[in-house]
């Protein structure tokens, strides 16, 4: 069945008599301003709640208002977002807050029409933006309520093609109750994530949407959504060098366009290496290898390519610098001046290095 033949309308009511007595306590939620409504859904994306609450406070007190992310130093910018991935997504919100001073005289622009036009603002954000901050009658369409909508009409439509998301708009649109769109969103995305779960994990017996979920009628829950797969992401195995220098430990910042431009990285390269080729590439970069410790595997999925990596801790001799492109970094002042990936995540352990939200403000 498509949503437009199955009457959204009877979910709205039963949908926020449940919000109002299972809604998280949140962050952004606790004061409400397009700024941390903005800030939060770009940081939700792909990124569970529970992570992103140490990031978001962190960010909000370091860069509280448009024109303080607008101001913001890029270094600094991309360390207060480390650990959370999908670096152009702070580096869109940069650009988009810099539209917001010139354009708008730093006030981000209300209507869901104008929040299109900013620099990493689609559809979504826009619609999330417009209905929690302004209360303007758009829906937000994010995958769990492509999943909690398709499960209660029964549409078997891939929810992976445009026009599916599109329709869904269309028909949401037509149902959100006066005065409450802000509320109407909040609740299908917190329904999403807390009850109508992916992967065959529902909890039916909780929904407020009881007796009138045609999946759950009709015993289809684990069929909908229908999504079809993507592509299959190419795997690169990685040797990673952590080279030590006493309190010295040596980095390198990778090409301003590309796979996380712009970031430091420990040494690595293409291929696993065995202890006699580390030993050989760290003499090929000036240095003395004194040991060599083979550390923990790591693994890190980016969208299109998945990193499998094998790690060593090497020690060397006292050195005054480093060949060209590379830099030793003060262990003591890495955590706060240097932003990593959290692809090597996985290896700051061994440096007792803070990472991520773990950084101090």
């Amino acid at each position: 069945m498509k949503i437009e033949e199955y009457g959204l309308g009877q979910l709205t009511e039963p949908l926020l008599k449940w919000f109002l007595g299972h809604a998280r306590v949140l962050p952004w939620r606790e004061e409400v301003s397009p700024y941390r409504v903005w800030v939060s859904e770009i940081m939700l994306q792909q990124t569970r709640v529970e992570a992103v609450k140490p990031y978001f406070e962190r960010f909000i007190q370091a860069l509280p208002s448009v024109e303080a992310l607008a101001e913001c130093e890029e270094e600094r910018l991309l360390k207060l977002w480390e650990g959370l991935g999908y670096y152009n997504r702070v580096r869109n919100m940069q650009a988009a807050a810099k539209q917001v001073m010139e354009g708008y005289g730093g006030q981000i622009p209300s209507e869901y029409s104008q929040l299109l036009k900013l620099k990493g603002i689609g559809h979504y954000t826009a619609g999330a933006i417009a209905s929690i901050a302004y209360g303007r009658a758009v829906s937000a369409v994010d995958g769990n309520v492509l999943r909690v909508i398709s499960r209660a009409a029964g549409d078997d439509r891939d929810i992976m093609k445009q026009q599916v998301r599109v329709n869904m708009e269309v028909e949401l649109d037509k149902i959100i109750p006066k005065g409450k769109a802000g509320a109407f969103n909040q609740a299908l995305m917190e329904l999403g994530a807390t009850v109508c779960l992916p992967n065959g994990k529902p909890k039916c017996k909780e929904c407020p949407w009881k007796g009138l979920c045609i999946a759950q009628r009709e015993g289809l829950v684990e069929l909908l959504p229908v999504k079809s797969k993507p592509a299959r992401r190419r795997v690169e195995e990685r040797t990673v060098l952590l080279i030590r220098d006493g309190e010295r430990i040596l980095i390198r910042k990778r090409l301003e366009k590309g796979l996380l431009a712009g970031m430091y990285e420990f040494p690595n390269e293409l291929g696993y290496m065995d202890t006699k080729s580390v030993v050989s590439y760290v003499k090929g970069q000036g240095l003395l290898p004194l040991r060599v410790e083979e550390i923990c595997d790591a693994k890190h999925i980016f969208s299109h390519v998945e990193w499998r990596m094998k790690g060593y801790l090497v020690r060397i001799g006292p050195v005054w610098e480093a060949e060209k492109g590379l830099l030793f970094a003060e262990v003591s002042d890495f955590g706060e001046n240097y932003p990593m990936p959290s692809a090597f995540a996985a290896y700051m352990k061994y440096l007792e290095i803070p990472f991520g939200a773990e950084v101090k403000k």
